[in-house]
């Protein structure tokens, strides 16, 4: 079981700028695969279902980054960094729903404006929306 305080949003911030350039780099690798299998540029006026096959393998690459990191350690390559853990409510590593879960509306929460991760300054437990919605957490771990 793992515990700490919550987390605020200047530490989430800081861990979402440190995944989003490694996102940048893996994403830059399969635009260069996609572009290679297609044999150039795939653009939405003229890349027809490649251009929706493109868009969803994007979807998905950021996704598996979030969810597989979650399962495995509980933390992606930033929240590391940042020493933080997201867990299940009860202080435990999250299973394959409730990551997949978290990852949808965290989605959400981030895209107007981060409003639902501000949200924490107004919940009585300190939880993002997406905290809230997925029943997990985000723990800043005490210093060794």
């Amino acid at each position: 079981m793992i515990s700490g305080s919550s987390a605020g949003f200047g530490r989430r911030f800081a861990a979402l700028i440190y995944d989003s350039l490694l996102l940048a780099a893996l994403l830059l690798v399969y635009t260069g695969i996609m572009v290679a299998i297609r044999g150039g540029a795939i653009t939405a006026a003229g890349g027809g279902p490649w251009w929706f096959l493109y868009r969803g393998g994007e979807v998905a690459i950021v996704a598996a980054y979030y969810v597989v990191n979650w399962l495995i350690s509980g933390a992606t390559l930033g929240m590391r960094a940042w020493r933080l853990r997201v867990v299940s409510q009860t202080g435990k590593r999250l299973k394959l729903l409730p990551a997949l879960w978290r990852c949808v509306c965290g989605f959400f929460a981030w895209s107007p404006a981060a409003l639902g991760v501000l949200w924490l300054y107004a919940d009585p437990e300190h939880l993002a929306l997406h905290d809230r919605l997925s029943r997990t957490r985000v723990v800043h771990l005490a210093a060794p």
